[in-house]
């Protein structure tokens, strides 16, 4: 198998260093999105992934440029070839430098957005219980006001009552003074019905001695 001469090595780190910057676009519109997940997505962690490999395949790269440049005589390396490996070297430390930025950022933006969503969500929470409470307050309220409205019902029919009472004993009494005003007028009458009383009374006893009578007289012949 042929090993890969320099220029090859280097138009393979050229394309992997170009796909690296390709990620890197994917990757920071995370950090200004403004519907985050609250855990990463499976693209996002993808994306991540991938740049991990391909930071893998560049440092494997890198190596082989070096062995490469360490095989070749001190005469015929030249000084490009040196700076292009340095480059190269330098550009993947940068590189994971803004992978770990990357990363970051989109923490912090996560970790905003959630933290403003829990402060709205514990705000909302809060006015529906307000709103909840002041709905049982009203509702207590409204019980309340019919409550004193029966009770004020109540008191009103027991005071026309008793005012009823009291028109009925004024109304009795009215009665009894006028029938003792009019016998007092009548002296008469009250000797008649004394006089009545008597003899139903007498009567009374007359029968009853005649009753007594017709006994004894049952018995004394029977």
């Amino acid at each position: 198998m042929t090993t890969p001469g320099w220029a090859q090595l280097r138009q393979q780190i050229r394309t992997l260093e170009s796909q690296t910057e390709s990620h890197f676009h994917t990757l920071s519109q995370y950090t200004s999105s403004s519907n985050l997940s609250e855990k990463p997505s499976p693209e996002e962690e993808s994306t991540q992934s991938e740049l991990v490999d391909l930071f893998s395949k560049r440092e494997n790269l890198i190596a082989q440029l070096s062995r490469l440049l360490d095989s070749e005589s001190a005469l015929s390396t030249s000084a490009l070839k040196q700076n292009n490996l340095i480059r190269h070297r330098e550009l993947l430390t940068d590189h994971r430098s803004e992978l770990r930025r990357l990363k970051s950022q989109i923490a912090e933006q996560r970790s905003r957005q959630h933290l403003l969503s829990n402060v709205r969500q514990d705000i909302a929470d809060s006015r529906s219980a307000e709103e909840q409470e002041a709905e049982y307050m009203l509702q207590e309220r409204n019980h309340l006001d019919h409550s004193h409205s029966v009770i004020d019902s109540v008191i009103s029919q027991a005071y026309q009552i008793n005012e009823n009472f009291g028109i009925q004993r004024d109304t009795l009494a009215s009665v009894n003074r006028r029938i003792t005003l009019a016998a007092s007028q009548l002296p008469g009458v009250n000797d008649l019905m004394s006089r009545i009383g008597s003899k139903k009374r007498r009567d009374g006893i007359i029968l009853g001695s005649f009753i007594a009578f017709c006994f004894l007289m049952f018995l004394w012949f029977s």
